[in-house]
């Protein structure tokens, strides 16, 4: 930010002036004062031990803003204010130093009375400060010494009450402490006493400059942000600064911003508390969820600085491609927020459904939710695809399935969760329209998900550990003894060797392993497992049931056979153990292969043949085009190709190179590799390109003949390959299509 802030310092006596003038106030999205008392004491202790207390952040006011952010006084201030500044970090701070030195009448908070500060005189003034303060609830004997100055003098106790009247009247009160002890000089004729009260005498001198140096050199910095800074910049600050590091609430800050629009977001929220499936998910912030999905459907951004211009009527200022300001406002009236808020309800409500289906994403319970936090991201994108005219929908289902299973694996979600939410938004869309514009997290899952360390995934907090134990829910997982599908809510993740066997055995870690782990309800790990090796509870599993359905049940489970037998031997060992983690691993990461990466649908029979013939089609027109214009060499695949088809090509080889680096420096030599990247549009293009056509005329005819047999073609694989029903005309134009190019290609 520039020119919006300056940082500067006030004194201690000119600070409290201000504080008793009213000058500050505090936003109502604020927390209360919540200090104990000790704290204030602290405070004060640090104050006189001349240390720092923190820098202050302002922000200068004016009625348009006291009135927007619902400003009120310091806790406990109940006079007419006068304010100039709105409080941002530093509001405990000011409460305290306003209790402990204004003494309002008005109880501390949680607590039945008043209290008092004080500071002991000769323990401030030997440096002790570790005692020199201390305070006390309001009773008889404290009211008394807060209004009799006589007793603090005897007492040796300064009232901090004091302080509100500034460096004159604490002046006063000293030279009534030297002048109290001056009469009892005199007048004792105890010589040993007398001396005493003439060092309390000379101590007031010495007090009366320890006062003046902490009210006029004791210096509390504060920043002061100009009243020019727009109020989201202002919030985004708010949300990411606190004195007690606890985290600020973006929710409450637009709850009290958007009562002047007659907006009551706290009782929106109880609302939708009561639709929402399951609000129970650890570290599940809903209310904030809530808006953040509001925020990336209007405006694909949502940390807390955008959730501002949520606010009915805000002007959002847009830089243009050429450099110009433009003025948006994403909501114009109440009745807009609202039903964007039902719309964002509507959508976390069926995510968590989604995430907890056994059939989808498998997170059956609170417990194995691998991130809270890709709610806001899942459900936008959702929404969207679901309001949207694109007609391949399944297609696009299956693609947000990858990113949210290569988003848990890669732990994307673990941090900068906005930042990650809106670029996926971003990215997801782009490719939902264009295949070669593969997001990104994908890409680079497709090509290390082989090299998971599953072994190590021991804590059942992890996102990894409970991505695979979603996918063994997703599998079908069935019980071990009624081999039906189990009650989902009964289920957890118990050990399939012993873990009791894994301390005797000095692998308590290991143990753990989420490949050592299989959702199991109480009962069946009670009458089944027993604290049993495999090779004891499973071999009574062969015995008393068929065995081809126990291997099945097993199998449910992503545990192979070859692991079964690994789990049987007689004489199990850390080595079997070892094994058998090994083959689980791989039928796991297989299982991920199946499901996550390759995701092909399957087809019935005669259209799974009609796949085969286009696929057969493709591979002979890339050799058709790699042979008629004698492309040896990737030079020539560069010399002859159409620079827009080639720019697509590398698109595809970086996206490659993600995946599987090795697999592409090993083939990029080669031109059939770089030629598999294009796909039937690409190939006619190229075939009728200016250029090509006359060595390509004789075998296909005219290029009209050839752009209506292609397009006829590339309709009915399109309608294959993404899911979308195949019409009668089209499967009867696309085959007819598909004999004529066979006949052309001789094949």
């Amino acid at each position: 930010m520039k020119n919006v802030q300056k940082p500067e310092k006030i004194h201690l006596g000119k600070l409290i002036k201000e504080i008793g003038k009213g000058r500050f106030v505090i936003p109502d999205f604020q927390r209360e004062f919540d200090w104990e008392p000790w704290d204030v004491r602290d405070l004060i202790k640090s104050i006189f031990s001349d240390y720092y207390i923190g820098t202050l952040l302002l922000w200068e006011g004016n009625k348009e803003t006291y009135k927007k952010m619902g400003c009120a006084n310091l806790y406990a201030y109940n006079k007419e204010a006068d304010p100039e500044y709105i409080v941002l970090d530093g509001q405990q701070r000011l409460s305290a130093l306003h209790y402990a030195f204004f003494q309002p009448d008005v109880k501390f908070r949680k607590r039945k009375s008043r209290i008092y500060y004080f500071l002991k005189v000769n323990e401030f003034l030997n440096e002790n400060y570790e005692e020199m303060i201390f305070y006390y609830q309001s009773t008889r004997y404290y009211d008394d010494l807060v209004n009799d100055r006589e007793m603090q003098f005897e007492e040796h106790i300064f009232n901090f009450g004091i302080m509100q009247e500034g460096s004159w009247e604490i002046e006063n009160w000293i030279k009534g402490y030297k002048n109290y002890w001056e009469i009892k000089a005199e007048e004792e004729l105890d010589e040993e006493l007398k001396s005493e009260y003439n060092v309390y005498v000379k101590n007031a001198k010495n007090l009366k400059d320890s006062f003046e140096d902490i009210l006029d050199n004791y210096q509390v910095s504060y920043i002061s942000l100009s009243k020019e800074l727009e109020l989201n910049k202002v919030c985004d600050i708010f949300t990411h600064i606190n004195s007690k590091g606890k985290p600020l609430d973006t929710f409450d800050l637009l709850n009290s911003i958007t009562r002047k629009e007659d907006i009551y977001l706290k009782d929106m929220y109880r609302e939708a508390s009561k639709e929402i499936d399951d609000i129970s998910f650890p570290g599940f912030e809903m209310k904030t969820q809530i808006l953040m999905v509001m925020s990336i459907l209007k405006q694909n951004y949502c940390s807390a600085k955008y959730l501002y211009y949520l606010v009915p009527g805000e002007v959002k200022k847009i830089k243009t491609g050429d450099g110009k300001i433009e003025e948006q406002v994403l909501i114009t009236s109440k009745q807009e927020f609202i039903n964007s808020w039902e719309i964002a309800v509507n959508s976390i409500d069926k995510t968590l459904k989604s995430l907890k289906n056994p059939r989808e994403f498998g997170a059956i319970t609170s417990k194995f939710l691998p991130y809270p936090s890709i709610i806001p991201a899942l459900s936008a994108i959702k929404t969207f695809v679901k309001n949207s005219d694109y007609e391949n929908k399944a297609d696009i289902s299956r693609k947000i399935k990858k990113w949210y299973w290569a988003s848990i694996f890669l732990k994307r979600y673990s941090s900068s969760v906005e930042t990650s939410s809106a670029k996926d938004f971003i990215d997801l869309k782009k490719w939902f329209s264009n295949d070669d514009l593969e997001i990104d997290c994908v890409s680079e899952f497709i090509g290390s998900y082989k090299t998971l360390d599953l072994q190590k995934e021991a804590n059942s907090g992890s996102a990894i550990y409970r991505a695979v134990f979603n996918l063994i829910i997703i599998n079908g997982a069935r019980d071990w003894d009624s081999n039906e599908l189990p009650e989902y809510d009964d289920l957890d993740d118990h050990h399939i060797v012993p873990k009791s066997w894994g301390k005797k055995m000095g692998i308590p870690k290991e143990i753990n392993s989420i490949l050592n782990r299989a959702p199991l309800s109480g009962d069946t790990n009670r009458n089944v497992l027993k604290d049993q090796l495999p090779n004891v509870y499973l071999k009574n599993m062969l015995i008393k049931n068929d065995e081809a359905k126990v291997y099945e049940v097993l199998a449910s489970h992503l545990i192979s056979k070859k692991a079964v037998e690994i789990l049987l031997r007689e004489d199990f060992t850390v080595e079997d153990y070892y094994e058998f983690l090994l083959e689980r691993k791989e039928t796991i990461i297989n299982q991920i292969s199946k499901s996550i990466i390759d995701d092909s649908i399957e087809l019935p029979e005669d259209l799974q043949l009609i796949n085969n013939k286009v696929e057969e089609i493709e591979l002979s027109l890339r050799e058709l085009i790699i042979n008629t214009l004698n492309i040896t060499t990737t030079t020539n695949v560069k010399e002859l190709i159409p620079p827009h088809i080639l720019e697509k090509i590398n698109q595809k080889l970086k996206r490659e190179r993600k995946r599987n680096p090795a697999l592409v420096e090993e083939n990029i030599e080669f031109p059939s590799y770089w030629l598999q990247f294009l796909d039937l549009q690409e190939l006619l293009q190229i075939i009728t390109s200016k250029v090509h056509w006359e060595v390509f005329k004789n075998q296909f005819g005219t290029i009209e003949k050839l752009n209506i047999e292609f397009n006829d073609m590339a309709n009915l694989r399109n309608a294959l390959r993404h899911s979308r029903e195949v019409d009668r005309i089209t499967k009867m134009k696309g085959e007819a299509s598909l004999m004529w190019l066979q006949q052309q290609l001789k094949i």
